[in-house]
C-alpha cells in the first residue's frame, strides 16, 4: 500500500512516499515560503503518486484536536507568513484522500515507536535540539496532546553561573530553547555547533541545560526511553556528558532497571533521521484504520 508523507519544516518540506513496512520509495525537500508559493508545489508532488493515504507532521504551534473545527490549521506560529493557515483543509480540498495530522516531534516519537529504537515501548519522549527544542511525548502507546500540545522546550531552567541574560527565546528568560538550541550555541560562543566540536566548554555547558530539563521530564513523565534528535545532538559527545549529570542530578531518588543502564536509556535517534518521515507514515496509515 503507497502512503504519503509530508514533514512541513520550518526551512523545507520533506515529501515522500512509503508504505506500512517502513520502506521509503522516494523522497524530494522543497523550500518553505509562504503558504502561496510552498503549498501548490506540495499537492504537484502528491497529486499523481496513487496513494491511499498522507500523513502530516508539522511545525506549530498548530490544532491536532481532530474533533476542533480548526484541526489542522496553522496557529499563532513565529512563522508569520503561516498565520492561521488552514494546511490540512487545503491539502484535503486538493487530494481527496484520509489524511492526519500531528507536530513535527509527536511525528518523530511515532515514528521510533514505530520503525525504531522506541518499538514495543509505550511511553516516550523524543526530543530534537537543533534550530528550536520540540518534545514528542507518547503515554500509553498514545501521542499525548491536551489542551494543545506539549511545548516542553520552553520549561525553565537554571542559566549556569556567569551564563546569566543569555537567552534567546523572545518570550523568556530562561527557557530551555533558549539556553540551549543552536542559535543559542552560536550566539554564546561566536560560531556555529558543528565548528565548536573541540571546545569542552561548550558541552559541558549544553549538557547541563539538557540533563536539567531531562531530569524534570525523567520525574513527570516517566517515560521508559528518552531519544535525543536534530542537528545539535550530531555531537555525539554529548551524550555520555548528558547521561552522567542526569544521574548525579536524580542523585539516587528513583531507581529503576532503565535508569541503572543510562546507555540504553538517553539515546541517539535511530533511523538515519527519518524519524519523522517514518512517523508521518505511520500517521497515513492510522489514518485508513480511523
Amino acid at each position: 500500500m503507497r502512503l504519503g508523507a509530508l514533514e512541513a519544516g520550518g526551512t523545507k518540506m520533506v515529501c515522500a512516499i512509503g508504505d506500512e513496512t517502513g520502506t521509503i520509495y522516494e523522497q524530494v525537500s522543497i523550500p518553505t515560503t509562504t503558504p502561496e508559493e510552498t503549498v501548490p508545489k506540495l499537492i504537484e508532488y502528491f497529486q499523481d503518486k496513487e496513494i491511499a493515504a498522507l500523513g502530516i507532521a508539522t511545525f506549530g504551534p498548530v490544532d491536532v484536536n481532530p474533533a476542533s473545527p480548526s484541526y489542522g490549521r496553522i496557529l499563532d506560529t513565529p512563522k508569520l507568513p503561516w498565520r492561521q493557515y488552514p494546511l490540512l483543509d487545503t491539502l484535503k480540498a486538493a487530494l481527496h484522500i484520509p489524511m492526519k495530522l500531528d507536530t513535527d516531534v509527536n511525528g518523530s516519537c511515532l515514528g521510533e515507536m514505530t520503525y525504531g529504537s522506541a518499538k514495543g515501548l509505550d511511553s516516550v519522549m523524543y526530543i530534537t535540539i537543533g534550530t528550536g527544542v520540540g518534545v514528542g511525548i507518547a503515554i500509553g502507546g498514545r501521542l499525548v496532546h491536551g489542551m494543545l500540545h506539549p511545548e516542553a522546550g520552553h520549561i525553565l531552567i537554571t542559566p549556569a553561573a556567569g551564563d546569566e541574560n543569555r537567552c534567546i527565546c523572545p518570550y523568556h528568560t530562561s527557557c530551555l530553547e533558549g539556553l540551549a538550541a543552536g542559535p543559542s550555541i552560536e550566539k554564546r560562543w561566536g560560531a556555529k555547533a558543528v565548528d565548536l566540536v573541540d571546545k569542552a566548554e561548550v558541552w559541558e555547558l549544553e549538557s547541563e541545560y539538557l540533563a536539567q530539563a531531562i531530569m524534570d521530564f525523567i520525574l513527570t513523565v516517566s517515560p521508559q526511553r528518552i531519544i535525543l534528535g536534530g542537528g545539535v545532538m550530531h555531537q555525539m559527545q554529548l551524550f555520555p556528558l548528558i547521561r552522567r549529570k542526569v544521574s548525579e542530578k536524580i542523585n539516587g531518588y528513583i531507581r529503576t532497571p532503565e535508569l541503572a543502564d543510562m546507555d540504553s536509556y538517553i539515546v541517539p535517534a535511530s533511523l538515519n533521521d527519518d524519524q519523522g518521515i517514518l512517523g508521518c507514515i505511520r500517521l497515513a496509515e492510522l489514518s485508513l484504520q480511523e
